[in-house]
This record gives structure tokens, sequence and C-alpha cells, in this order.
């Protein structure tokens, strides 16, 4: 019996480094999705601000589950060393409802990408038609025309038909070098043409979001199911302390086959 305990001891020990690696692993995936929802937020924020009638909420999901996968990764870490069943059931519930969580960003993510394109067009039309210059809406044109280098939603004679052309002209923001436009030429759509950025918004910035939000969505699946993954294999490898040592195949009892089957990793000699 003395003999048994001495070699079940490497065993137990490997299943628990195996576990606290586990959970180290689950830790740095909550680190990735609140960076991965950070960036999102800080990348398409003013975007979404174009179209916040529709706008996704898998920026905030990301950091919100990442932020909360970061801290339940610790106390994974702490309940392995503490061997506390209850909190490694806990932890265990935790895993699925994390794995769901993650499964609606990565899907409102996807299923943003394709609304956006309507969306854009409605709002950010509607954004030209009441532009001034100084409000948020208008700020944010204004960004989206200077970082993508564009005017207008299909192209810079749509702002003809806003109420600020008829006082302003096009907003600087189209210009391609705005030391060299004044508000004469932006009054003049055929003096306008050779000072301003000729391509549209509409498509950049709607093959922009796309592909980032395509980048969000996709980490997302990819990690909830590598977390399925990691999940299934600590399951298979994990040994109850509870089992009872009835004989198996070959006589031999199932503690003592799970024992050969780690023995390389404790150094359990069987």
């Amino acid at each position: 019996m003395a003999s048994r305990r001495m070699e079940t001891k490497p065993v137990i020990t490997c299943l628990k480094t195996l576990l606290i690696i586990y959970s180290f692993v689950f830790w740095i995936t909550g680190v990735i999705l609140l960076a991965v929802g950070v960036w999102g937020k800080l990348t398409l924020g003013t975007y979404i601000s174009l179209i916040a009638e529709n706008s996704t909420n898998a920026p905030y999901v990301l950091i919100g589950t990442g932020t909360t996968i970061v801290v339940f990764g610790l106390f994974g870490c702490f309940a392995t060393c503490r061997g506390s069943p209850w909190m490694l059931k806990l932890y265990a519930m935790f895993l699925s409802l994390v794995f769901l969580a993650e499964l609606v960003a990565g899907i409102s993510g996807f299923v943003f990408r394709h609304e956006i394109k309507d969306t854009f067009l409605r709002t950010y039309t509607d954004a030209m038609q009441n532009y001034n210059g100084n409000d948020e809406r208008s700020r944010a044109v204004d960004h989206v025309q200077r970082s993508l280098s564009c005017c207008g939603v299909q192209n810079y004679t749509n702002w003809s038909t806003s109420p600020y052309f008829l006082d302003h002209g096009i907003p600087p923001s189209c210009c391609m070098n705005e030391t060299d436009c004044n508000p004469q030429d932006l009054h003049n759509l055929t003096v306008a043409a050779t000072k301003v950025n000729q391509k549209g918004c509409y498509d950049l910035v709607t093959s922009f979001m796309e592909t980032n939000m395509g980048i969000i969505a996709g980490v997302a699946f990819g990690i909830a199911f590598s977390q399925v993954h990691f999940e299934r294999q600590r399951q298979a490898d994990h040994l109850s302390p509870g089992i009872q040592d009835q004989p198996g195949q070959h006589g031999k009892t199932p503690s003592l086959l799970k024992m050969q089957k780690l023995a390389e990793c404790g150094g359990a000699q069987l």
C-alpha cells in the first residue's frame, strides 16, 4: 500500500503540472482577447460612431471576456495548487461560459461584416448632409477622409448636395494637401477635382471594416475552439482523487493504467 502511494505521487504531481500549464495557456488567451478587443475599439471606434444605429458590441465583448479570463486563469492556477475540488468544479463551469461568450463575439463579428455596407451607405450619407465641421459625427467624417485619403461617399462630387457645400465648399479633410487648398478652390468642383482625393469613402471604409472585423471574429473563434480542445485533453488526462482501484484490462487497475500513460511525465517506475 505504501509502495502504491509512492508510485501515485509523481503522477499526481504531473497532472497538477499539466493543469497549471493549461491554466497559464488559458490566461494567455485572455490577454490576447483583451488586446484584440482594445485594438478593435481603438481602430474601429471612429467608424462605429458613424453607424451607431446598428453598431457591434464585439470589441466590448472581447474586452470583458478577456479581462474575466485573465482573472479566472489565475484562479485556475490557485485552485490547482490548493487541490480544492469545489474550486476546480467552479473553474470547469466557468470554462463552458467563456466558450459561449467567445462564440457570441465571433458570430456577432461575422454577422456585422455582412450588414455594414447598407448601414454605412445610409448613415455616412446622412452624416454628410448634416455635416457642420464641429460635432462628433462631423469629426468622424473628417477622420475617415483624412486617414483613408478619400472624399464623399462615391466621390468628391457627393458633397455638392450638402448644405455645408453652399457656404463652405468641400471640407478641407478631402484635400490631398490641406496647405494647398483654399476656400475658393473648394467651392469650385472643377478646380477642386485637382485638389481633393478622387476615391469615395464607401468602398474603402466597408473593405477596411470587413477585414478588421474578420480578424476579431477569427481570433475569437480560434481561441474558443482551442480552449475546447485543451479542456477535452485535460479531462482525458485527469486522475480523480476518489477513483477506486478496480481490475481493468490485463489485470491492471485504472489507476495503474493512467499512471503507466503518464509515467514519462511524472517519472514513475511501473
